[in-house]
């Protein structure tokens, strides 16, 4: 497997498991971080144009090849959906 797999994630208080699937030329995948940091949600970033292993797993997991792809408990969401993400962590509705 390849070595994205074996970083540890950190967990939200909550006990959520966040993984941001991003490249560091992508706007919206910058946006998503900075709304994670601005909600104090850690999570693991994996750069998929340099971690081919991240990036062949996220095409497997979601059949998309565009970024960002943010995994909370499993659950893959592509792009910035601002209310999914809210939702998926139990956040309160903006």
């Amino acid at each position: 497997m390849g070595s994205f797999l074996s970083r540890k994630s950190t967990s939200t208080g909550g006990g959520h498991r966040v993984v941001v699937f991003s490249t560091p030329t992508c706007h919206w995948c910058g946006i998503a971080k900075n709304y994670l940091r601005s909600n104090n949600i850690s999570f693991v970033e994996h750069d998929v144009s340099r971690d081919r292993a991240a990036a062949q797993a996220m095409v497997r997991r979601t059949g998309q090849m565009g970024v960002p792809v943010i995994e909370i408990d499993g659950q893959s969401i592509v792009g910035f959906d601002q209310a999914r993400i809210d939702h998926a962590l139990g956040l309160p509705a903006n």
